[in-house]
């Protein structure tokens, strides 16, 4: 699943991705969530391989800083849930936390499978040609420094490609760093509950698209995002019938754990 690029100059690669930002969408409408939705321990490589396998090519996941500052994949903020240490993820160094099996929790199978970092995983999608929604995930306190961090090592990481990662947050302390710091990467805010004041929170932040749960869209909300000039995604949309209906209405982006059975509209 390789890809053959040609080089560019950072010059037109910056522009290809302010082009994002001025409505071009360069996403396909599907993304795994977490890598790979239901099939997979959660961000980790082997989740992304399992996604790649049943055709997806766009990936959500999270990052967060390790104590010494590292970038790595993990949602929560202890390791306890989806890994066999017990502690809190800033609390531990990336030395102690590669010693750590994250995929034994999900299944025998997944037994031995490693906390990635980011820049693991950032080097494995470009080199299959596969696209990126990097949800930034702070610990506590750390939300600034978390989101400025994400910024530039994706910058970094995609600086010789021309679709760039969409960088997604709840957090618009984040966003507003990964902003200042690398203000060309496309920017969405997630929301979770519907608040009105919606496109003022977009417009600060100078987001290209709005991620909200999907329960909470309608048709009318999606035309009104669209005619403010922003795509809109959802999360988690496991329902078939569901995604049929936000499809007709005209959803950019839809975020899954079912990656075996959607994915068709």
């Amino acid at each position: 699943m390789s890809s053959s690029r040609t080089a560019a100059s950072p010059s037109s690669i910056r522009a290809a991705w302010a082009a994002v930002g001025r409505g071009t969408w360069p996403y396909p409408r599907w993304i795994a969530h977490r890598g790979g939705g239901r099939l997979a321990p959660e961000n980790t490589l082997a989740a992304m391989r399992v996604g790649a396998a049943h055709g997806y090519r766009m990936f959500e996941f999270d990052a967060k800083l390790s104590g010494d500052g590292t970038l790595v994949l993990m949602h929560d903020d202890t390791l306890d849930r989806t890994t066999s240490g017990r502690a809190r993820v800033s609390a531990r160094a990336l030395g102690d936390m590669m010693k750590l099996d994250a995929g034994a929790w999900f299944s025998p199978e997944f037994a031995g499978e490693g906390i990635p970092t980011l820049w693991r995983v950032g080097t494995w999608l470009i080199a299959n040609g596969l696209a990126g929604n990097i949800e930034i995930k702070p610990c506590p306190g750390r939300e600034a420094e978390t989101g400025a961090a994400v910024a530039i090592e994706a910058a970094c990481l995609w600086q010789s490609e021309a679709v760039p990662p969409l960088l997604s947050s709840f957090s618009p302390e984040a966003l507003e760093a990964a902003r200042r710091c690398v203000p060309e990467l496309p920017r969405a805010l997630l929301l979770d509950t519907m608040v009105d004041d919606w496109l003022d929170r977009c417009r600060a932040l100078d987001c290209v698209a709005i991620d909200v749960e999907h329960q909470l869209l309608t048709a009318d909300f999606i035309a009104a995002a669209h005619a403010a000039g922003l795509k809109v995604l959802c999360y988690t949309m496991n329902d078939p019938e569901r995604g049929t209906r936000l499809c007709e209405w005209g959803i950019d982006g839809l975020i899954t754990d079912r990656i075996d059975e959607l994915g068709k509209c």
